[in-house]
This record gives structure tokens, sequence and C-alpha cells, in this order.
């Protein structure tokens, strides 16, 4: 009896322990139960803003939420580490090793309540404390919601890394008015991302969750300082940041404005969003340098254009059919000038931009070279007289010449060769089809602009001449396509490098920037539409200038309105120029000599069906007209500036007299230039090749300025 007794005391123990453990078991099998059965509303801790970012990630748009927040989401990674480790030592410095409640921090402040009869001091809340806050407000601070708040951060560890929870809490803390994380605080109070801070915006982002709205730097800038100089305070009594460094940041000014988020490619980013609307991320594959610039030289061109008049532009990578960059208007929100209208998409009149292609057929099909002669004269095309842009006619042109200058009636001529309706179903090969007038077959007139195509579908023809005439899809990221070039050609390879070799022999507009580019210009009927296309050998950059309601704009002309922008667009992209492809194996350039004799000149009288010439019978000088007085600039280096002598009509080649004395070689051409030896009354005679000849008397006047 005594062994057993004594045996007692240990068994008593015993069962103690095991109930003592049973009981622990239940308790944390109940806990388990009820944190499975009561989870912390992870899923419902706000909906986040939709973002269009570009092929890098960089943000180019932002949308706040429904109910009207900008609430962006976050990456560790992507937030200054200096921020992060000051914003831990300020609020919770034990946050890398607690378990959602921190022991110390609680115990001081429930001292603190007591020797403050029972008003909080310090809440001693954890940042996990304050993400279970933030997930599930409170209205006031009561014990009550303290131990719930302890209780959701207990469950929030369980479920979440200490990175998480870091993420969570910087994507919905406040930081004053409809601001919500991190990102959106950095991009509305310092116009940037998060990534690099300085000590000042750092310790004010640390600063401003604790009382966002009496902290805003936009309405009280004084308390924002005053709460930032107290976080570098602290900083500086932990010893974390160097003296030199607090006193420093201590006296940068708080700023007081609020910054515009980030805007850029509003059109392409409404239409991703339509698209796709529940996406929280839409990547574009634009590039937010280049797209900013562009943007940049829109809004700085339209304080020098007419009221009411818009532009877009659109730069894409050839290759691959990537859009670079698109502009819609001057901007978004410009209302004056119809902003929100995305004029990249708005179907209007090419004016001559589709030439290149008709051409292009020409030498496809080897009814004539670039050399060939042409002839530029007043025609009738079964009733359709088209005249060139000044109205006036170059004679006896080649093919070059025609295209580089533009010349309509040489234009029509080639296109009533090839035939309207090859020209559509080439472009069609480049997944472009014309909007034509109602009813009949397509005619001659839409290789002047008698149709309708979009800025952007024609820049995608327009890459056909950077891949060796197969065009490529363009795409900006909102619907999928393919990066293989179209399968059959808009011109052949030969026929396409034959059109880039003349096209960047065309000079660049007065005053703009002389790089290796490409281009045509366009001028639709009315002066409605001005445009400009341009390439290298991979981008393609297109351009329109004109009023959105399509009213005519007196004045404006691809060449002079839209070539100045595209060549201050192409060094504003930044981009490097692309070489040019070299020559097709096999292609053999000629002079005009060299040419067989059918080629050297285009004869359409020669051909049934095609346009009879409306020939003059001798040669009339147009300008200057009998008696005009002409006011000619003196050079600085001395002498008259030349006075341009236009004909029409007769035969070439042409022979000029000045005063009874021949002046200049013979030439083809019914322009030539003249310099006279100074002021006074002169006779001017032009002989053609036929003997005929046209006089005009004028006088010549030297203007000194």
């Amino acid at each position: 009896m005594t062994r057993v007794a004594r045996l007692m005391p240990g068994k008593r123990l015993a069962i103690a322990g095991l109930a003592v453990f049973s009981l622990a078991a239940v308790v944390l099998i109940a806990i388990d139960r009820a944190d499975r059965a009561y989870p912390p509303p992870l899923d419902a801790a706000g909906e986040l803003s939709t973002e269009a970012v570009d092929r890098d990630g960089l943000l180019l748009r932002a949308f706040t939420t429904p109910q009207g927040i900008w609430r962006l989401p976050v990456r560790i990674e992507n937030v200054d580490p200096d921020y992060i480790n000051m914003l831990i030592a300020y609020e919770d410095r034990r946050f890398r090793s607690h378990f959602g409640v921190d022991p110390v921090a609680m115990a001081r402040a429930f001292i603190q309540l007591l020797t403050n009869g029972g008003r909080i001091v310090s809440g001693g809340s954890t940042i996990t404390m304050q993400l279970a806050r933030l997930i599930e407000p409170r209205e006031q601070r009561t014990v009550l919601a303290k131990i719930r708040q302890m209780v959701r951060a207990l469950q929030i560890e369980r479920r979440l890394s200490k990175d998480e929870i870091l993420a969570l809490y910087l994507t919905l803390a406040p930081y004053g008015g409809n601001l919500e994380g991190v990102r959106a605080a950095s991009l509305a109070w310092f116009g940037r991302e998060p990534a690099k801070l300085t000590l000042a915006e750092a310790a004010l982002l640390v600063a401003l969750p604790q009382s966002p709205e009496a902290r805003r730097p936009d309405r009280n800038p004084k308390a924002a300082e005053i709460a930032r100089n107290r976080v570098l305070g602290r900083m500086q009594r932990a010893g974390l940041i160097p003296e030199s460094e607090i006193a420093r940041a201590s006296r940068v000014p708080v700023s007081a404005g609020r910054r515009p988020m980030p805007d850029l490619a509003a059109h392409s980013a409404e239409r991703a969003r339509a698209l796709r609307p529940k996406g929280q991320k839409l990547t574009l594959t634009l590039m937010r340098g280049v797209q900013a610039r562009l943007e940049e030289l829109a809004s700085e061109t339209a304080s020098r254009l007419p009221p009411k008049l818009s532009l877009a532009m659109v730069l894409a990578d050839g290759k691959t059919g990537e859009i670079v960059a698109t502009v819609g208007s001057t901007g978004y929100h410009d209302a004056g000038r119809s902003g929100a209208i995305d004029m990249t998409q708005a179907v209007r009149s090419p004016g001559s931009t589709l030439k290149p292609f008709i051409y292009g057929l020409a030498f496809e099909d080897a009814i004539a070279d670039p050399e060939t002669l042409i002839d530029d004269t007043p025609a009738d095309f079964a009733g359709y007289r088209p005249r060139n842009f000044d109205r006036g006619y170059m004679g006896e042109v080649s093919l070059r010449e025609a295209l580089q200058m533009s010349l309509n009636v040489p234009a029509v001529r080639l296109l009533e060769a090839v035939g309207p309706q090859r020209l559509l179903s080439r472009l069609k090969r480049g997944g472009v089809g014309l909007d034509l007038p109602p009813g009949g077959a397509p005619g001659l007139a839409i290789g002047l602009g008698g149709a309708g195509i979009s800025l952007r579908d024609l820049v995608q023809l327009y890459t056909a001449f950077t891949n060796q005439g197969r065009a490529q899809a363009l795409s900006d990221g909102t619907v999928s396509a393919t990066r293989t070039p179209f399968p059959h050609p808009v011109v052949d390879d030969k026929a396409s490098w034959r059109i880039g070799e003349i096209l960047s022999g065309v000079a660049p507009p007065q005053g703009a920037p002389r790089i290796p580019v490409a281009y045509k210009t366009g001028t639709s009927y009315g002066y409605r539409d001005a445009w400009a296309v341009g390439f290298d050998g991979r981008h393609v950059l297109g351009v329109w200038v004109g009023r959105p309601d399509a009213a005519p704009v007196p004045g404006i002309s691809g060449i002079a309105t839209a070539a100045p922008l595209l060549f201050d667009g192409f060094v504003r992209a930044g981009l490097r120029t692309a070489a040019f492809a070299p020559r097709p194996e096999g292609l053999v350039v000629r002079t005009r000599g060299e040419l067989p004799f059918a080629l050297r000149r285009f004869g359409p009288l020669s051909e049934p069906g095609l346009a009879h010439s409306a020939r003059e019978t001798a040669p009339k000088i147009v300008y200057p007209p009998e008696g005009a007085r002409v006011v000619l600039r003196e050079r600085n280096s001395g002498g008259l500036s030349p006075l341009v002598i236009k004909l029409q009509g007769g035969a070439g080649p042409y022979r000029l007299i000045a005063n009874g004395t021949p002046v200049k070689r013979p030439s083809r051409r019914k322009t030539i230039n003249w310099t006279p030896d100074g002021a006074g009354a002169s006779t001017l005679t032009v002989m053609d090749g036929q003997g005929r000849a046209a006089s005009v008397n004028v006088f010549i006047d030297a203007d000194g300025f």
C-alpha cells in the first residue's frame, strides 16, 4: 500500500498532463475549425484598378475602380527597398519575427492605456493588424475592435507570407483622397513609380497612412511636413540614417500639388478595356518612352494648328507588325479638337498616298521602268480629267520624277494600264479593303484618293516596303495577331525595292531634319486631309492632319502640313534608323539609254482603250503672265533669286531666250528656272522642239529684304 501510495502522485501528474494536452488539442482543433469557418475576407480586399502597360510592363494608363478609387497592384520588388525598411522600422520593428501580434508592443499599449485613464495612446498594431483593419474597416477604436484585429492578424499570418502581407498592405493603405496603395500615392504626389524614392519622399509615404486626410500634401502641406519630419527624427534616433542626410531631407519642401495619373495611349487603353473589361492588366505592344515623346510632339504641334484641327500618328515595326506608338489626336481631353475621337481608325480620303502601289504594279508588270518617260499633259480619261495639285503640268518626265513630284496624270495613266480592280485586289493582299463610293465598279479616281482608308490601314500597307513587298498585319495588343507577313505580296520584291529607292530620293520638306527615310505625301480633295507616310528599313510612320468633322481646311497639304511632322516624329521617337534592304538579286538598274526601246517611253496613245492626250498645238507661258511685275529677293551672296517659268503645251525639248539671248540648255521639263542679271523690263521667249514659240513681257523688281 505504501509503495502504491508513493506512485499515486506521479500517476496523478501524468493524468493531469494528459488532460492538459487533450484540452490544448481540443482548443487548437476548435481554433482551427473556427479559423476555417470564419476566414479573413482576403478576397474582398478591394477591386484593383485596371492598368494598361507597355511591352515591358511599364504603366501607360490606369483606370479608377468602380468606386472611383486609384488602387494599383504592388510588387515588393518594384518598391524602393529603403522605403520598405523605413516603413518596417517605424511601424512594426519585429514584423519579420512575430506571428501577427507583437506581445511587446501590445504590453506597451496596455500599460499606456492604464496610465492614461483608459484612453488609447498607442495601439500597438502590427502591419498585419493594420492590414486586418483595412480589409474589415472599423469606425471606432475600441478594445473589442482591437481584439478582433488581433485574431484576424493571426489568421492572415497562417495564410500569407510576410512579403505577401506587406504587398497587400502597400496596395490597400490610404494615402489621402481617393489614393490607396503606395503606387497610386507615389504617382500622384511625386509623378513616378515608387521604385526609387528620395529620403524625403519615402518618409512622407510612411507618415501618410496614419492620418491620410489630415496630412494630405495638397490640402495640408504643413501638417504633411511635420509628420514627415517626425518619421525622419525617429529614423535618426534609431541610428538607421546619418544625421546629415536627415537634416538635408528635412529641409526639402513638401509639394503642395497633386500630379495627374499616367494617361498615355488613351485611345488604345480604352479600346483594350472595352474588349477585356475584367482584365487587371492590359499589355499593349507600345513602347512607353516612344509613346510619350510622340504624344508630347502632338501636343506641341496643336499649338501651331488652326482651331479644330487634329492629328494622328501610327508608328509600327514593319517586320513584326507591332505598333510602337499610336497617337489618336492632339490630346484625349482636348474637347475643342474632338480629342476623344481616335483618328487613326477614321476612314478618310488618302489623297496621293496610294500612288506608290500603282507604280509598283507597273514595274512588276514590266510595262514601265523608273527611267521610262511619260506625259504629264492635260488628258481626258472618258470624261475624267485629273489635274495636278498646283494645276500646272510638267510635260514629259520620267516615272521616277513623276512619283517623286506626285504628278496626277501619269499616275492615272499607269492605273488605267494596270487596272483599278487589280489595284484593289493587291491592297486586299495587304489585309486592307478600300471604302469605295456606293454603286458601280472602282474607277480611276481611287488612285488620287477617290476612296476611303484609315491611317492605321495605310501604315499596314506601307509595311510591304519593309518586307520585300509583303505587308504585315498591325496590332497594338488589344487583339491577338499573327506576326508573320501576309502570304501573298502586295507587289513583288523587285518592285518594292524600286519604290523604296525612288521615294528615298524625295527631298525632306523645308527645315526638316535630313534623315534616311523614304516617304510619300497626300492631300485629299477639298483640302480636308493632309497625309505623310514614311519608312526606313524596318519602321513605318504615318501622319494625318485634318478636322475630325471632315470640314475643309484651306491651305493644308501633305508636304507642308503633314511631312514636317513625319520627320519630327521619326527624330523624336528616338529609334535607331534601319538600313534599307539591299537590291534584290537579279534586278538590273538601267539608265534610260540602256532601256529596251519599248520601255523608253510609256505611250498610252498606241494602246487601245487607253486615254487620249489633249495636247496643245503650241507652247504657252502660263507663269509669269504677260505684263506681270515680279518681285525677286536679293541673295546674301549677291544677285537675284531665280524666277520659275511654267509652260503648257508644245513638245520638248524647250529652249529659253531672255532679251534675245538663249539661256540654259534645252530642257524637256515644263518648268524652267531663270536667274535675271538685274531688275528691269525683260522679254522672255520659249521655243519648243518643233520651233513654235511663246513670249511674255515682264518687269523684274528686287526685294532687298
